[in-house]
């Protein structure tokens, strides 16, 4: 996706979360300032777990918040980079190897030709490609290398990080999109912009994980040496708290969300036994039917289901051999991590560094905007003006054999890579 800013160029973002969708416009100057001149986003339909299940509905909450967008920036759009989210989400590492001249040091066309066969074919069965991500080189089987330049190897190899979801999710994402009249300019997973907005340069150096809790999913993305080595995603969500409140304390969904908002936290307190909330019963809404129950039954409906929420990431986590690194942290954003104490249970059943990230890679930020329920769709605009990704010169779809050598490794290869 090449980019040319030549004069003030308009860029435009499109999250589409099974809780909302977004749309965000900006202005891009000639030296790659983000000028967000526009912004739309209202409650999603029509998605369920980040994917489309209605295509009208979801074509409507489209084109609602372009409209709001296009109307606050005075300017309409055509395209849009488009946020791809939901429990689908893959990831698989694609290797290649080159010999080298053992007179010379390593070049730019020693780094052009591993990558050239490292993707010349790619195999991704009955996926699409979303991502492919070159994120480190390795000489003689040796230590993992950012750049590699000016040394001397006999061999170079490459690690090349394919993001990946099955056909048919591309497939309705497309179809919406094209019902909203408008094209796309680019894809790219949730949790990737939300990196790119929320992480510093450091984070994404040293390495860390970032947990993008939507509505509908919880979807991953592991950094190191600057670049993504995971993607992942878990078929839970803010949602599913809300739907245990509801059915816990036999109220409409609309209070229980308002129940999670005012009074929802992740760790009961001794006063929590102490205080009352006020419950509408499901169908009721005189205030004599209220009920009162103390805090603590709230809190203890919402404990299992988050604590359970960061199992299953850990799960992922260790699976991909990044459970048990000291230094590499993580970082919570999404709409669902802004309920109180999300962060103080992911510490604790995680054993790692965790805190609230918030979109703050754009200067001047609409303070509407400056939430974790932003972070994709800002992070997105970044992703739009400032990365480009080569697709591989030959894509094909074949049956992936069980002994496939990208299919099975990344895990083994993480490990590695974390020592």
């Amino acid at each position: 996706m090449p980019h040319s800013f030549g004069k003030a160029s308009t860029v435009a973002a499109l999250d589409i979360g099974s809780s909302k969708v977004c749309c965000i416009i900006a202005k891009i100057s000639k030296d790659k300032r983000i000028n967000v001149v526009g912004y739309g986003y209202n409650v999603s339909r029509g998605i369920k777990n980040g994917m489309v299940t209605d295509i009208d509905q979801a074509t409507i909450a489209v084109g609602n918040a372009v409209q709001d967008a296009e109307q606050m920036a005075n300017e309409p759009i055509d395209r849009v980079i488009v946020s791809i989210g939901g429990e689908k989400v893959r990831s698989f590492l694609k290797t290649a190897s080159i010999t080298l001249n053992k007179n010379r040091p390593i070049n730019d066309s020693d780094l052009e030709k591993v990558y050239l066969k490292g993707t010349a074919k790619v195999n991704v069965g009955e996926y699409n490609l979303i991502h492919c991500i070159h994120n480190s080189y390795r000489l003689d089987n040796g230590e993992f290398l950012k750049d590699p330049r000016n040394l001397f190897a006999e061999e170079l190899s490459i690690n090349i990080l394919l993001g990946l979801v099955p056909e048919y999710v591309c497939k309705n994402i497309n179809t919406v999109i094209e019902n909203a009249h408008l094209g796309i300019s680019g894809k790219v997973f949730d949790s990737y912009a939300s990196g790119l907005s929320c992480l510093v340069d450091d984070e994404k150096e040293m390495g860390a994980t970032v947990i993008d809790m939507g509505g509908g999913t919880t979807s991953i993305t592991s950094f190191r040496n600057g670049y993504p080595i995971y993607f992942a995603a878990i078929p839970v969500g803010g949602n599913n708290v809300t739907n245990d409140i509801a059915y816990g304390l036999t109220t409409s969904f609309s209070h229980a969300e308002r129940l999670k908002t005012l009074h929802g936290c992740a760790f009961l307190t001794a006063q929590d036994s102490i205080d009352t909330i006020n419950v509408y019963p499901v169908g009721e809404e005189d205030d004599s039917c209220i009920k009162q129950i103390p805090r603590s039954e709230l809190i203890g409906i919402i404990m299992p289901r988050i604590e359970e929420t960061f199992e299953m990431v850990n799960r992922k986590l260790q699976e991909a051999g990044l459970a048990h690194d000291s230094s590499h942290r993580v970082v919570l954003t999404g709409g669902a991590s802004q309920l109180s104490g999300v962060a103080d249970v992911a510490a604790m059943v995680l054993d790692k560094q965790v805190r609230l990230g918030r979109p703050k890679n754009i200067l001047n930020l609409p303070d509407n905007l400056y939430t974790p329920a932003f972070a994709t769709c800002v992070g997105m605009l970044l992703f739009g003006v400032n990365f480009s990704e080569r697709r591989p010169k030959k894509i094909i779809s074949k049956p992936i054999s069980s002994g496939s050598s990208w299919t099975d490794n990344i895990g083994m290869w993480l490990k590695t890579l974390w020592g």
